[in-house]
């Protein structure tokens, strides 16, 4: 019997902890933990387990908080809080081994790289404030952070671009050195590199896109493929707008890599719920390359915001942003081609981001 530890933030005042029994497919509410306001985000420290950030996502200001995970799936009071100087925060990553955590503010279109000083948990608050570039007639909705060698990528939602950021030599100080252009009005929201292949999941015309990464800092790229990840035949009410995309490294118990994303129905929902799309990038590099759905898996969920793989890739937990249907993992089956739901646990109604622990 192994038991695994999910922790799971959500638009609530605290941090959950699950405890997923391998042996059993029981998934169990441990216990929650108080956490600033609006811990929608949480995220690990790529070398350390036993130490966990979440984000606060609040207007006009929000913040960044780090704890330690304690012996016995216990969970310290918040170590060290910091302002993200800007508006809603919905996503923080660990970045350069931990050294740094990026930060984007969504509403105020910026966000900042902030420095560790003598511990992991302690921040730097001198890392400035990086302010993105605001389409003409538009807004700037900066999503996330992916680290490409030395560079930030940020997929910003308002401008249908993915900034380049480059480091300065002084840690936390980074500029804005190029931009990979997206789609019109596609929003993008999430991405993910594999491969020398950069994906990304765009919210508002709800599609992955697959392009090769230009080179360093202004090169062009085209888009290879593009897909649609709506469910078929879906109802006259729905309205899309995508969540997560993930890609587990391959193994030998996965020898192929998928690509799983996930769909949000934020119009009336259906007893079917939202699901989670999961493609193959067929014939990479070759003139035939191009994006095929393998299967729509779904779930029961309404509106997946958020949702990981375990540490060996077997498992998924999602969640969705709003109803009641709770926290579902599931288990990779036919090679990854497709989810089998191991355990649901309904507690807890709404969750939107985890972090697994170890076995």
């Amino acid at each position: 019997m192994v038991n695994i530890t999910i922790w799971a933030g959500g638009y609530d005042v605290f941090i959950a902890a699950y405890i997923f029994n391998t042996a059993t497919s029981s998934l169990t509410l441990a216990n929650t933990f108080p956490s600033g306001a609006s811990c929608s985000w949480i995220t690990g420290h790529p070398t350390n387990s036993s130490i966990l950030y979440a984000t606060n996502e609040l207007e006009p200001t929000g913040a960044l908080q780090s704890f330690d995970i304690l012996p016995n799936n216990v969970l310290s009071p918040a170590v060290d809080t910091i302002t993200s100087s800007g508006a809603d925060p919905a996503f923080a990553a660990a970045v350069n081994g931990g050294r740094e955590i990026a930060i984007m503010n969504y509403s105020s279109g910026n966000g900042r790289i902030i420095p560790t000083t003598t511990s992991p948990e302690k921040f730097d608050n001198n890392a400035p404030v990086i302010t993105f570039p605001v389409p003409p007639g538009g807004v700037s909705h900066p999503h996330m952070a992916v680290q490409f060698g030395k560079e930030i990528f940020v997929p910003d939602l308002g401008a249908d671009m993915i900034w380049r950021l480059s480091p300065s030599g002084k840690a936390g100080v980074y500029s804005i050195t190029g931009q990979i252009p997206q789609p019109t009005g596609s929003g993008p929201r999430h991405m993910r590199i594999s491969n020398d292949r950069l994906y990304t999941l765009h919210e508002l015309s709800s599609t992955l896109t697959v392009q090769t990464i230009p080179s360093y800092p202004n090169g062009t790229s085209h888009i290879i493929s593009t897909a649609s990840i709506i469910p078929p035949n879906p109802p006259s009410s729905a309205e899309w707008a995508a969540g997560e995309i993930l890609i587990p490294a391959a193994s030998q118990s996965f020898p192929k890599q998928y690509i799983y994303v996930s769909n949000r129905n934020t119009g009336v929902q259906t007893p079917t719920g939202d699901s989670i799309a999961i493609f193959e990038n067929v014939g990479q590099g070759t003139a035939r390359e191009h994006l095929k759905l393998v299967t729509q898996v779904f779930t029961g969920l309404d509106q997946i915001r958020g949702m990981e793989f375990s540490r060996d890739g077997r498992y998924l937990v999602a969640a969705g942003k709003a109803g009641d249907a709770g926290v579902v993992v599931y288990e990779r089956v036919d090679g990854g081609r497709n989810l089998k739901e191991l355990a649901r646990n309904k507690d807890i109604p709404t969750r939107t981001s985890f972090v697994w622990g170890e076995a």
